[in-house]
């Protein structure tokens, strides 16, 4: 009998592995998405470690020069150039804002008749800035950089641009905002003293004209203590200097050969420089900053009234002497008609200083203490009157809040 050849069982084919691929499909969605931001924040990394080194580097060296003497040289003065340039540059910030300006139009119905109504139109502006405060992202600049900003963002040195973005507080009468944006690794410039500087010294402008960012230009303190220029506020006044400083440079600093702030940027003569911009010195600058940040507003003492100097002619039929500061008027109810002043008062002393400009009396009033007492002396009809004004709060201040 012829055995029947045994065959082998029939198997169904081995399932495929899909493993692999699964592992292969996970890498590539992870190589698309995910490695694009860590090649990004690498890159703000290392940026923002070098600009940090540098501008360490470049604070110890600075120090290390230490005295003026050694800086008259021309290389000196060049190479320090360098420095502050490579110290401050990493805490300059580039502001862009966007903000909606309604434009009224009118369009006919069918009989004719016109039919106001409004569109919205986007606006962009743009300016600088500077980073105090590298641990809490304070950002120091101009009021009228943000001024109706409906949005606001910041561009780093490392390239990092920051759209969380608030408004602690804004001071219109030196036109002066602090910003605070939610980043780290900040690196912030440091305060110097604007009273300590002299006409002929260096300084330096470093902002955004027009958008190039960062861009250093150097020049001398032509003049201290501009007043009476721009919006006309009492509480203004500049540093003139022949530093270029264009649209776009507005809010950045302005700094010494030790790359110290020694103002804020904040106006041209014209349309583009000719020579002549201007700065709030740094020691407003840093005691508006420092009210901004405590209560989002600033607070100034009040005297409450309207006072002139009087010319050659007027001192001669008045029997003054020329240049005396006269009261003008006096607003009811203020401090200032509290203490029985009146029109026609010709200040003598105030703090027992001489007063000889109107101007300079506003700012100093504008910075003593809210409740102060201070001594004067007027002269009415022939008579030397001495009396104490108990300062009040400016009444405007109010409407400036925290927004």
């Amino acid at each position: 009998m012829s055995e029947i050849p045994s065959v082998p069982p029939s198997r169904s084919p081995a399932p495929t592995n899909r493993l692999p691929l699964l592992l292969v499909i996970l890498a590539a969605v992870i190589f698309v998405t995910i490695l694009p931001y860590a090649m990004e924040q690498a890159s703000y990394s290392l940026k923002r470690g070098e600009l940090k080194a540098e501008s360490e580097a470049a604070g110890a060296e600075l120090a290390r020069l230490g005295n003026d003497a050694e800086l008259v040289q021309l290389s000196d003065t060049s190479r320090a150039f360098r420095l502050v340039a490579r110290r401050v540059g990493p805490s300059v910030v580039h502001i862009n804002t966007e903000s909606v300006k309604i434009v009224r139009q009118e369009m006919q119905d069918e009989w004719g008749s016109r039919i106001p109504f409004g569109r919205g139109e986007r606006m962009r502006g743009q300016g600088s800035g500077v980073i105090i405060d590298a641990d809490k992202g304070y950002v120091l600049t101009n009021f009228h950089v943000i001024r109706d900003a409906a949005s606001i963002s910041v561009t780093l040195a490392d390239g990092r641009v920051i759209n969380l973005v608030k408004v602690v507080g804004y001071d219109v009468l030196t036109d002066l905002a602090v910003l605070q944006m939610e980043a780290d690794k900040l690196v912030a410039a440091d305060w110097g003293d604007s009273d300590k500087l002299e006409v002929g010294d260096w300084v330096l402008a470093i902002g955004n004209p027009y958008g190039l960012d960062r861009t250093v230009t150097f020049g001398i303190v032509s003049a201290k203590e501009r007043r009476g220029l721009l919006q006309a506020s009492p509480y203004q006044e500049f540093l003139q200097t022949d530093a270029a400083v264009n649209p776009g440079n507005s809010g950045g600093p302005l700094v010494n050969i030790h790359g110290e702030i020694i103002g804020i940027n904040t106006a041209i003569v014209g349309q583009s420089f000719q020579g002549i911009s201007f700065a709030i010195p740094s020691v407003t600058a840093r005691d508006v900053y420092n009210k901004l940040v405590a209560d989002g507003k600033v607070a100034r003492a009040w005297l409450g009234v309207g006072f002139d100097r009087v010319d050659e002619e007027a001192a001669k039929k008045l029997g003054l002497e020329p240049g005396s500061i006269v009261i003008t008027r006096v607003i009811p109810t203020s401090p200032a008609a509290l203490a029985g002043l009146q029109p026609g008062d010709v200040l003598i002393s105030w703090d027992g200083a001489p007063v000889d400009d109107p101007m300079s009396l506003t700012l100093q009033i504008g910075r003593m203490t809210i409740g102060a007492k201070v001594p004067i002396v007027v002269e009415r009809g022939g008579k030397q009157l001495k009396t104490m004004v108990t300062l009040g709060q400016r009444p405007d201040q109010a409407l400036q809040l925290r927004r």
